[in-house]
């Protein structure tokens, strides 16, 4: 048995990992995408403030692992750095490598449009739209499903609800197939704050539902990220029939996908990243009707996605690369940006234990190889 002495907490023996059912298909009652990261090239200057050198292959490769477990993949979201440190070039390009990759197997896509190719933290609407419909070409290029990503330039803009209405009725209006709207909280980006045109979320809300009830017939749904599950529930019981709600809630994923007697979330979730296989195992068990499995599954990594999402919250992504690491997903805990000194060393320690918890580290030997290497260069004994 794999163990680690880890400072502040002892000797940690690693359990054994759980055989997991993974069919390999598509869940048949929920539409589920794992929002990817981006494997930055560990030999590229990927500084703060520096064009994102990214390593292609290892990127790809792990969108092709997602794939090959039924998921879809979210890609160009904030999991990969929009917003910290992935440019629009490297985005460009992201979009472009994924789709080919997805086309290749089948795999379903879907990628974020926005509006981070403005160079100033304010513009016109009109460059913003503009900025929008220029993403919104790239995706569609790709073959992928557009995602309208909330953007910042807007939240620093848009002088009222009617300004993000009728900017986003443009979009919507444009876009070759339906589309998933995106409402980020600010916990995940504070230059968000007063999205859809109000800090009071009630208010914001009515804005949201009257954009899609206006265009009920071009949404495929909204992504929700306000780790408020109450609020989630009573909008998902708002929307229009057809609409989804894709949960974006990573403190309360188990009971939102479940769902109750009025419904269920789809998912659309950074924490499926490290968690993806375990999630696919779960989703496949809820598809089978065996609830106390799909309960047993992912109960554990609940601490796990709250440890990873504690604030600040938008340097989850530090974590997420990290487990991506320890469990072989990838050869190097570098990022781009150099965002690998976004959490500290205690946090990190704790994160190691609890995605062993989780069961989301399949090789307890490497984990633990790869976690003394990360102890020693923190100047830790382990």
């Amino acid at each position: 048995m794999a163990e680690i002495d880890l400072p502040g907490s002892g000797t940690h023996r690693l359990r054994d990992p759980e055989p997991l059912e993974l069919p390999g298909t598509a869940t048949a009652y929920r539409t589920v995408f794992a929002a990817a990261h981006v494997v930055a090239d560990p030999l590229g200057a990927n500084a703060p403030g520096a064009p994102a050198a990214v390593d292609w292959d290892a990127t790809l490769a792990f969108r092709h692992h997602v794939w090959s477990l039924g998921l879809g993949v979210a890609d160009a979201m904030d999991t990969a750095q929009r917003g910290m440190g992935l440019d629009w070039d490297a985005t460009r390009q992201l979009i472009t490598r994924s789709g080919a990759a997805a086309r290749s197997v089948g795999g379903r896509l879907a990628c974020g449009v926005g509006t981070d190719q403005l160079a100033a933290p304010t513009a016109t609407l009109p460059a913003i739209l503009a900025a929008y419909e220029e993403q919104l070409d790239v995706v569609e290029a790709a073959g992928a499903q557009p995602i309208l990503m909330a953007s910042r330039a807007l939240a620093a803009t848009a002088q009222s609800p009617d300004d993000y209405l009728r900017l986003y009725g443009q979009l919507i209006g444009q876009a070759r197939q339906p589309v998933v709207l995106h409402w980020l909280g600010e916990m995940f980006d504070p230059a968000l704050h007063g999205y859809w045109g109000s800090p009071d979320l009630d208010r914001a809300t009515e804005t949201v539902l009257a954009l899609i009830k206006e265009h009920a017939g071009r949404i495929d749904g909204i992504k929700v990220s306000l780790l408020d599950a109450d609020r989630e529930i009573a909008l998902r019981r708002a929307l229009p029939a057809g609409v989804k709600l894709y949960t974006g809630d990573d403190f309360n994923y188990p009971q939102l996908i479940r769902g109750d007697e009025l419904g269920h979330s789809h998912a659309l979730l950074g924490i499926f990243d490290p968690i993806a296989a375990t999630a696919a195992a779960a989703l496949h068990a809820l598809d089978a009707g065996d609830l106390a499995r799909y309960d047993a599954l992912l109960a554990p990594t609940l601490p796990l996605a709250r440890h990873l999402f504690a604030t600040p919250t938008y340097h989850y992504k530090t974590g997420i690369v990290f487990i991506a690491w320890l469990a072989g997903h990838q050869d190097h805990f570098t990022m781009v940006a150099g965002a690998q000194s976004g959490r500290s060393v205690p946090h990190l320690v704790e994160l190691f234990r609890l995605a062993d918890r989780a069961g989301v580290l399949p090789d307890p030997d490497l984990a633990v190889h790869r976690m003394r290497q990360f102890l020693a260069v923190a100047g830790v004994e382990a």
